[in-house]
């Protein structure tokens, strides 16, 4: 009998092992159960800004993924001095002139558009503002737990996106855009 209580022991933490994508090792000097974790690396995509709509725009950008959490590093030149918005939009289309094909701003979850964060809604493709030094370079760091790199999560992944810096800024209410203006460089964000 004890060895049958052994057994279906074995059996039911073996089961609960693999359905939880633990790993369970027995420490052969106290005969303890050490429970293992399994690692998740960081996902990392770089993908370079083209220019659009006659502009001399580009750059590249930096998604990070790691511990639940997405960072957005981007290195902007050839802008004019001033304010601009960078976006995520829905397709990982860069091959009209004017960027046009990238389509509308990614809003898997169909809220109003407006700055992230906003209690009354915002696009996840809502990054917001930037600006350019008079050298016309920009730097964008954003950080959000609401993007994923390849995850199932359709409102979360932003494979198969975009992402547009735009002519001028974001003002945050008008809809569906917040006006920013011409699309001046795009890249795909494609895995």
């Amino acid at each position: 009998m004890k060895k049958a209580s052994i057994l279906f022991l074995a059996l039911t933490l073996s089961f609960f092992t693999c359905k939880n994508d633990k790993k369970n090792t027995v420490n052969p000097e106290d005969k303890t159960v050490v429970k293992e974790e399994k690692t998740v690396k960081p996902k990392k995509l770089k993908i370079a800004l083209q220019a659009k709509s006659n502009s001399n725009v580009s750059g590249n950008a930096v998604f990070n993924e790691e511990n639940g959490t997405v960072t957005l590093t981007a290195i902007i030149e050839g802008l004019k001095p001033g304010t601009h918005a960078i976006h995520i939009h829905e397709k990982a289309d860069c091959t009209s002139d004017d960027g046009t094909s990238a389509g509308g701003y990614w809003n898997p979850t169909a809220q109003p558009h407006g700055k992230w964060g906003d209690a009354t809604g915002y696009h996840k493709g809502d990054i917001g503002n930037f600006t350019a030094d008079a050298n016309g370079n920009g730097t964008v760091t954003f950080s959000t737990d609401q993007w994923c790199i390849g995850c199932e999560d359709n409102t979360k992944n932003i494979i198969g996106k975009s992402l547009i810096v735009h002519a001028g800024a974001d003002d945050f209410t008008s809809q569906p855009s917040g006006a920013a203006g011409a699309r001046v460089s795009c890249a795909g964000i494609i895995e």
